[in-house]
């Protein structure tokens, strides 16, 4: 059973909003966002053991999908959506599903998080199998839509985590890897698109940064697998190059040029790398 009076929707330390001047509001907000950083290094030692977790099935060929609604369904889908572009992966690889669909992500969908079984049904048109893992997302950690998709992933041998804002959540029971970051009342009273949705969105970039570096797509700490999709993106792998081999910069252009990718240029020029 759910609490009764979440850590999330708890009244906010903060009265009289409205009469509050803007640096007031403002250094209210920051004070509110300066506490996550500190709650989620108490959870590092769950994230470190979902992270492996995730690895060793991606290692055998699985892929990692984030279910959630709302906020939480967006900031899934926007950790995802970075991941071709900065490590190089196929787009279905790390997949962001959102209650409601696509047109969710601009706009609410009523009652969309509300369906217990949904999230199922989204996850089978992926043709998910126990090769693959979930992870559901939900500040509250009672949504019926992340805790139906869960539970039935599980009845599927599929390993599943969550991350929710709110001790002893729904999700976390129907999770092999729960993250609880309890980052107390918003700033603004139930709002929790504010720190909860900030605190999942450093624990995604956590997760999904660390399993790309465990799975290979990184050098030393550079990109060297990044899709090279526009001239910033262009320069940057040049500079890499140009650091990596200690040659000049339009050397590093051509070299790019002629091999596409960074981690071509560098296999190319015998660097102690792997395909």
């Amino acid at each position: 059973m759910a609490k009764n009076n979440p850590d999330t929707e708890q009244e906010s330390l903060y009265a009289n909003l409205e009469k509050m001047s803007t640096e007031e509001i403002l250094m209210g907000i920051n004070a509110e966002d300066k506490k996550v950083s500190s709650v989620i290094k108490k959870q590092i030692p769950n994230i470190e053991k979902l992270v492996d977790a995730i690895v060793i099935k991606m290692q055998k060929g699985g892929r990692l999908f984030y279910i959630g609604a709302g906020t939480s369904g967006r900031i899934g889908i926007l950790d995802a959506s970075e991941c071709p572009p900065t490590f190089g992966v196929s787009h279905d690889l790390v997949i962001g599903i959102i209650a409601g669909g696509d047109y969710a992500i601009r706009k609410a969908v009523e009652n969309a998080e509300d369906d217990f079984n949904q999230a199922w049904e989204d996850l089978k048109k992926h043709a998910i199998t126990s090769s693959d893992f979930v992870i559901g997302i939900a500040a509250s950690g009672n949504t019926p839509y992340v805790i139906g998709g869960l539970k039935m992933a599980r009845e599927h041998n599929i390993s599943t985590g969550s991350i929710s804002c709110n001790s002893e959540s729904l999700i976390s029971k129907e999770a092999d890897f729960p993250i609880e970051i309890v980052v107390g009342p918003e700033f603004l009273t139930g709002s929790t698109r504010m720190k909860a949705g900030t605190s999942q969105k450093l624990v995604l970039n956590m997760i999904s940064t660390s399993v790309m570096i465990k799975l290979g797509k990184v050098y030393g700490n550079k990109m060297i697998d990044m899709q090279l999709s526009n001239k910033k993106l262009v320069q940057r792998g040049v500079e890499m190059i140009v650091e990596e081999l200690k040659i000049d910069e339009k050397l590093a252009s051509e070299l790019l040029n002629k091999h596409k990718s960074v981690r071509a240029v560098l296999l190319a020029e015998n660097k102690n790398l792997e395909h």
